[in-house]
């Protein structure tokens, strides 16, 4: 069963999968509650679940479902590769953490290793993930990511200058710490780091 709010991405995993020896998509919905609605009455063993509804998560369809259909397996399909919603799939006992960016392939090798009983998304991915994801703005001052979200904003040094009420010379010397702190650069470097941090948040963003 295919839970996904675009329609196009839906038929074409549908395709997909119809293609493959052995398997068929018993049925299709496109928010939390259809989903839960749509599982009760077809009982699917795979569920293809993305993280973003237009009434919820991904991750509340299958805490909603557990009880329900407690031998159905979960893979999590989503737009975000992110530590926050790998953690939370591993919670809600997804079994496998598909990027939409993965070929069709490799979907239909999925869902057979999680049809089987393979999990492959563990604690370890997770931890592991997270040790080499460790926040770069962890040692900055007040000031520093201060600095940082007025970069952000596309404000010169001159213009932080003043909304900070210091002099641009004390703008270029927190740019220039901060850099240092943060592995970069150049001050292009930081925008463009601000500008991905915006869209990182799998939660923010419905719709994806």
């Amino acid at each position: 069963m295919i839970v996904d709010d675009h329609e196009v991405v839906r038929r074409g995993i549908a395709e997909v999968v119809d293609r493959a020896d052995g398997m068929s998509v018993v049925a299709e919905a496109g928010s939390v509650a259809d989903g839960v609605r749509r599982a009760a009455l077809v009982r699917p063993q795979v569920l293809l679940v993305d993280l973003q509804l237009p009434d919820g998560t991904g991750i509340e369809l299958l805490s909603a479902l557990r009880e329900q259909l407690p031998s159905a397996r979960a893979i999590v399909l989503t737009s975000f590769d992110d530590d926050d919603a790998l953690a939370a799939a591993l919670d809600a006992g997804a079994a496998a953490y598909l990027l939409k960016s993965v070929r069709g392939a490799e979907i239909t090798d999925v869902i057979r290793a999680v049809a089987a009983g393979r999990v492959l998304l563990d604690e370890r991915t997770v931890t592991r993930r997270k040790a080499g994801h460790d926040d770069p703005t962890e040692s900055l001052t007040p000031s520093e990511l201060r600095v940082i979200d007025l970069i952000g904003e596309g404000l010169s040094n001159r213009e932080i200058a003043e909304r900070l009420g210091v002099v641009e010379k004390t703008v270029k010397n927190h740019i220039t710490s901060l850099l240092a702190k943060m592995g970069l650069q150049r001050r292009t470097q930081v925008a463009a780091w601000v500008a991905s941090r915006k869209h990182a948040g799998w939660r923010a963003e419905p719709g994806h």
